[in-house]
């Protein structure tokens, strides 16, 4: 099974709940949506930024999605105790359910 591991920290200079977290999480979800509309002339805007900045600019929020993302797992298994190995394995068994992911041969 192919996988991108990437692995970022907790972030040391918040006290994040999980309502704070979630709320960032959506925001961060909507500067990735509106970097990757840029791309596509969605905005109704010309795009006047170079395909390669546009790029760049959809990396970076992707990565604030993802460390959001693990912040929000941070916040889980501190305050309530929430296994996020145990559902790693959950997930990627309901994706091999949904036959969304085909597990290789032994």
């Amino acid at each position: 099974m192919q996988k991108k591991i990437v692995a970022l920290p907790k972030l040391n200079n918040l006290t994040p709940s999980m309502e704070s977290t979630a709320l960032k999480l959506m925001e961060e979800a909507g500067e990735l949506a509106q970097a990757i509309g840029k791309l596509r002339g969605m905005s109704g805007e010309k795009c006047t930024i170079d395909e390669r900045e546009v790029l760049a600019l959809i990396t970076r929020e992707l990565l604030d999605v993802a460390q959001t993302a693990v912040s929000m797992m941070f916040v889980l298994e501190e305050h309530y105790h929430v296994s996020i190995e145990k559902a790693l394995d959950e997930h990627i068994n309901k994706l091999i359910r949904k036959g969304y992911l085909v597990p290789e041969s032994e």
